[in-house]
């Protein structure tokens, strides 16, 4: 559909999860995306690493599409923008360092000089069609973390991107209270906010607190090698350490690809001026012991990540019994079992951990609940419409709003299509959304046969039937829990499918009745020996 005289939003990802941003505001014939992200695969999608919301909708109506305006450089916001920004055909807008970042990935894909990015100061205007749009800063994990104050003819949004309260941020300046009131007095329609924290009853916590009490741990293991692990992207953070090491008589050492390409880019944006000089791996392992602060990535438990190739011996960098591992970093949901096994491999040498469970070593950058009411208190909206957060989260926000006496609610999902103005705010219908995979090189549907077919083979395994002229069968099973039994199963296996193709009889000539007579029976014989039904396949050979 093309927008008539009226307001749209429309969440094509992000709104019933946390990640994979993607927001749609629809005005007078024109729509104009916010932000364009990703989100990590898990163990629903075998062999895929990511995954993107489905831009059917929009890719449909492209013609209409101004551009895409990017609120920070978290993945869940950009990680999308080298794979689809060139197929949509229109510029990219983002403060300098989330442009930095921006302009990394598409000069890795190749895409420089395809795509069109537009780097926008932070306090300047900016007009695209009928939308006027202007970055209003906020604190979050991350550089340059921004909220969006969007005129149109049918009222204001105030779209606030992942946020946080902080009057310690380290990096960057935030929006006061007293700025954020004056943006309230001139009237929001609607508040399109953060629903991740909304269950957290405190304060998510400052930055300068973090810094403090790192200092603290830090100073308390003289002696020892100390490393930290933590989110790259958090700009604030690595200021932190940086100081923290200085602070402790230590050099810094940085282990992950993705930390390099963070400082490089805050120190390309005018932040971390003062950062340490770092040293190499084979020099930091020469220093004493309490003389180097190792700074790595992997705390989530990623496999290819620093920490686990040093929680498994196999990195340069190396750790003894009585070392440190300080976890900076909050413990993303479903990284549990990950995060686990990494732990134990420290544990099992000895090596002492801390987590932001035993100390105040890490803070969220998303807002607890009286974030939330005070920013509420500020803003005034007419409208909630909570975002970035699973249905319960943004269920849960629309309450707290509720409660806090914002007029009216939309909780809306993905794919669900609602008008803010002009008349009664809420849902008019639902449009096509869901999951795309990157498989390989290729991306496809994440409900297509190829991945359906993939968790079938991984639950239940895999059994071929070769058919020759002449009555030869051979069977072979893949992922059956047989291993002693293996070779028996085979045998009763070929039996059944030779008494099944002889049952035929004349309608052995018909090769589908053949090759279905030969997949029962061979399925059969297989859930008889192992209680798995698993997926058959049927090959007829030429003589």
């Amino acid at each position: 559909m093309k927008p008539g005289k009226e307001l749209l939003f429309l969440a094509l990802g992000g709104s019933g999860e946390i990640g994979m941003n993607v927001n749609l505001y629809g005005c007078d014939g024109k729509w104009l995306m916010v932000d364009l992200g990703m989100t990590f695969s898990g163990n629903e999608y075998p062999g895929v690493d990511l995954v993107f919301a489905d831009l059917d909708f929009i890719e449909e109506r492209a013609k209409d599409l101004i551009g895409i305006v990017l609120t920070h450089a978290h993945e869940d916001h950009i990680g999308a923008v080298p794979y689809f920004a060139e197929e949509l055909g229109v510029p990219l807008y983002a403060t300098p360092f989330t442009a930095k970042l921006v302009a990394n990935k598409l000069d890795e894909a190749g895409l420089s000089r395809k795509v069109k990015l537009k780097v926008i100061d932070h306090l300047d205007e900016f007009q695209l069609g009928p939308f006027g749009i202007r970055y209003v800063p906020l604190a979050h994990s991350i550089a340059e973390g921004n909220a969006l104050v969007i005129e149109t003819p049918y009222g204001r949004i105030f779209h606030t991107g992942d946020w946080k309260l902080d009057d310690e941020p380290r990096v960057g300046v935030p929006a006061t209270p007293a700025e954020l009131t004056a943006i309230g007095d001139e009237g929001v329609l609607a508040l399109v906010c953060d629903s991740t924290n909304v269950f957290n009853p405190e304060p998510s916590g400052s930055e300068g607190e973090v810094r403090r009490a790192l200092l603290a741990e830090v100073a308390k293991h003289k002696g020892r090698r100390v490393l930290v692990t933590t989110f790259a992207s958090n700009v604030a953070r690595l200021q932190t350490l940086g100081e923290v090491a200085v602070a402790t008589g230590r050099q810094l050492c940085v282990a992950g690809r993705s930390l390099d390409r963070i400082i490089g880019a805050a120190k390309a944006s005018g932040y971390l001026r003062d950062f340490p000089q770092t040293v190499q791996f084979d020099a930091a392992m020469r220093l004493p012991r309490g003389e180097i602060l190792i700074l790595a990535t992997g705390g989530q438990g990623e496999p290819r990540a620093a920490l686990s190739r040093v929680a498994e011996g196999s990195h340069q960098i190396t750790l003894e019994a009585g070392d440190v591992v300080l976890f900076s970093s909050r413990q993303i949901p479903g990284n549990e079992i990950a995060i686990g096994r990494i732990q134990n491999k420290l544990a099992a040498r000895d090596i002492i951990m801390v987590t932001d469970r035993q100390g105040m070593i890490h803070v969220s950058g998303h807002p607890g609940r009286p974030e939330l009411e005070a920013l509420y208190s500020w803003i005034r909206p007419e409208i909630l419409v909570p975002v970035h957060g699973e249905m319960r989260h943004m269920r849960e926000q629309g309450r707290l709003g509720k409660a806090c006496g914002i007029p009216k609610t939309i909780v809306q999902g993905n794919g669900d299509l609602c008008r803010l103005a002009p008349g009664a705010p809420g849902k008019i219908t639902e449009v096509r959304n869901g999951r795309l995979l990157l498989d390989g090189d290729i991306i496809s549907p994440a409900d297509g046969e190829a991945m359906v077919m993939r968790r079938r083979l991984a639950q239940n395994g895999l059994v071929t039937v070769a058919l020759s002229p002449g009555g030869k069968i051979k069977i072979t099973g893949i992922g059956l829990p047989l291993d002693e039994d293996y070779a028996a199963f085979v045998s009763e296996a070929e039996s059944d499918v030779a008494a099944a193709v002889t049952k035929l009889g004349k309608q052995g000539r018909d090769t589908a009745a053949v090759t279905e007579a030969a997949r029962l029976a061979a399925r059969r014989a297989a859930a008889r020996w192992s209680g798995k039904k698993p997926q058959v396949q049927v090959l007829l050979l030429e003589g």
